[in-house]
């Protein structure tokens, strides 16, 4: 009857030895894992400045190019003859972001006091941002810029060329540059 007691005990224990263990993971995803590679950008973009860039907090309509003369991202207004640009060499990361917007027409219904206007409440759509992080070291400038863009897929793309212009890699659902590391020799 020990014995029998015994195993089981040490049964029970190895169980909870094993279920200890670390879980092994792959060091390269597999083709399966992987997103199909979305369609080439083209070089210029319909978009919407949204700040973030010094000196320019208004927000403005125009045009992002891809500028791979001067290795930089240029924005143009489409209605004063502004232009910003972010060189790629400054870019630091960059991610695609989604936020549910109310429209101004639904928020205009809504605020009308009678019961029929209550389904205006829950009219939202859908806003997609390229958000870029840079730190220009020529500038000392460095923040956080969003450009608005149509749809999902002209995201993706622009998204894609950006970070293989810039040389950033893939974590997760974000693009980043990784960090020179300087070697100090004697």
């Amino acid at each position: 009857m020990k014995l029998i007691g015994s195993l089981l005990l040490l049964a029970a224990l190895l169980t909870g030895a094993y279920a200890q263990r670390p879980r092994t993971m792959d060091p390269e995803p597999t083709q399966q894992n992987k997103a199909p590679a979305p369609a080439p950008a083209p070089t210029t973009v319909k978009a919407k400045y949204e700040g973030g860039v010094f000196g320019y907090n208004k927000t403005m309509e125009g045009t992002l190019i891809f500028d791979d003369e001067n290795s930089r991202l240029l924005f143009k207004d489409k209605k004063t003859p502004k232009q910003l640009h972010i060189p790629y060499a400054a870019v630091t990361s960059a991610f695609a972001d989604t936020q549910k917007r109310q429209p101004a027409a639904a928020t205009v219904a809504s605020q009308v006091p009678l019961i029929y206007s209550f389904p205006a409440h829950f009219i939202k759509t859908k806003v997609r941002y390229l958000t870029i992080q840079y730190s220009d070291p020529d500038s000392q400038q460095n923040g956080i810029t969003s450009f608005k863009l149509e749809n999902k897929e002209l995201l993706n793309s622009v998204l894609v060329a950006l970070a293989e212009k810039t040389g950033m890699t893939q974590r997760g659902d974000i693009y980043v540059k990784k960090k020179e590391v300087s070697q100090a020799g004697p």
